[in-house]
């Protein structure tokens, strides 16, 4: 067993001030509990705190930082501790990089609008980060890929913190204004979807009816103070937080650091009032899919869908497998698979009861179908998602 004097000291150079740093922190936290003992240094934080003063001379063991500034990268450098980043890989530094997946976080919420019948399309971004580009390449990419263009909008005002509040909110509120409706808009982060919902607001747009939005960290306080509660991206930032721990001690035993960034996909989407709504002009399908949406893990048929709503059989599969190249009875599977993958991912539940709670009749079933459509079976994946 370690003696506490042997145990490494580890300096926790990540922003407090944000849900996701203090996601990475439980992480961290989960880590050392389990591998343990380390000794932490944490202070509070935000992105913009400079470097702090007691860096040069500190003897430490190692760093996870998430680096705001190239000041702040190059003073972490000179520590010559080892290192992982947590934030960027823009930075000139040498450090291994553990973070979120974001080619597949736009990839995500562009299906998310698309699954919803969306045929407009728009991303709200600040700044040349390169994780702002990953996300917007990738949601627009996406919808390309299925016929569709984004309206893009990139504010004078380059950052989460703009010099004339006011005019800026005019500038994106006139942007909201002049977009085709209904329309599906990605906020690259919630901060930023939170200033979009104010200027739906502004403007008269009824969200999500005319404007849907999706903001990106899962943010609980931005989400639920909007002035229409956010539907959001969730990071998995614990799970990010327990592999850079796990890394950094490879480093610090001396081992020798990944040659390639290692990526984190999302946990998926919080649906809030901003983006729940099907976006279609054809009423009776558009009740259909909601009733689908709503039923499905009931165990919902289609003669159960007929019933409900004033469609007949053959408009409800021309209008499925034109809208979403599905039929109705591969959609319900597939809201059923989706929520399945919902419970493997945030409980402990036996695949028994996920089943029963998706409406699957035998648990095989479940494990077959869920197999064919994430190309691994359900207890592969939930190791997976949780993997450290």
């Amino acid at each position: 067993m370690r003696s506490p004097a042997a145990a490494p000291h580890v300096a926790l150079l990540i922003e407090t001030s944000r849900t996701y740093g203090r996601e990475l922190l439980h992480g961290v936290r989960q880590y050392v509990a389990e591998h343990g003992p380390w000794s932490l240094l944490v202070e509070s934080r935000s992105l913009e705190t400079p470097p702090p003063p007691w860096l040069p001379a500190w003897q430490g063991s190692g760093i996870l930082t998430r680096s705001g500034s190239q000041k702040m990268a190059d003073a972490v450098a000179r520590a010559k501790l080892p290192t992982v980043e947590l934030r960027s890989t823009r930075l000139k530094h040498n450090f291994p990089f553990i973070g979120v997946d974001n080619r597949s976080l736009g990839k995500l919420v562009a299906e998310h609008f698309l699954s919803r019948g969306f045929r407009n399309f728009a991303v709200y971004q600040l700044g040349a980060e390169e994780y702002f580009q990953q996300r917007c390449e990738n949601f627009v990419q996406t919808v390309a890929e299925h016929g569709f263009a984004a309206s893009r909008y990139h504010p004078r005002n380059r950052r989460e913190q703009p010099t004339e509040w006011e005019q800026a909110q005019q500038e994106l509120t006139d942007w909201v204004n002049q977009l085709p409706k209904p329309v599906g808009v990605m906020a690259c982060t919630d901060q930023l979807g939170f200033w979009l919902l104010d200027a739906c607001r502004r403007c008269g747009a009824i969200v999500p009816e005319e404007v849907a939005v999706v903001g990106v960290e899962n943010d609980a306080s931005l989400c639920s103070m909007a002035s229409t509660p956010l539907s959001s991206v969730e990071l998995n930032g614990a799970a990010i937080g327990y592999r850079a721990a796990e890394l950094l001690n490879h480093l610090m035993r001396g081992g020798k650091p990944p040659q390639d960034p290692i990526l984190v996909q999302p946990l998926g989407i919080v649906t809030r009032q901003s983006s729940d709504i099907v976006a279609i002009d054809d009423p009776e399908l558009a009740a259909a899919i909601l009733y689908m949406r709503e039923n499905a893990c009931d165990g919902a048929s289609v003669s159960d869908v007929l019933r409900a709503v004033a469609i007949s059989r053959s408009s409800l599969e021309r209008g499925l497998r034109k809208l979403l190249g599905r039929s109705p009875n591969q959609e319900l599977l597939r809201l059923k698979l989706n929520r399945a993958e919902e419970l493997l991912t945030h409980t402990d539940l036996t695949l028994t009861a996920i089943a029963e709670r998706c409406g699957f009749r035998r648990t095989q079933h479940l494990a077959e179908s869920f197999r064919e459509l994430y190309g691994m079976p359900p207890g592969q994946y939930r190791r997976e998602r949780r993997k450290a």
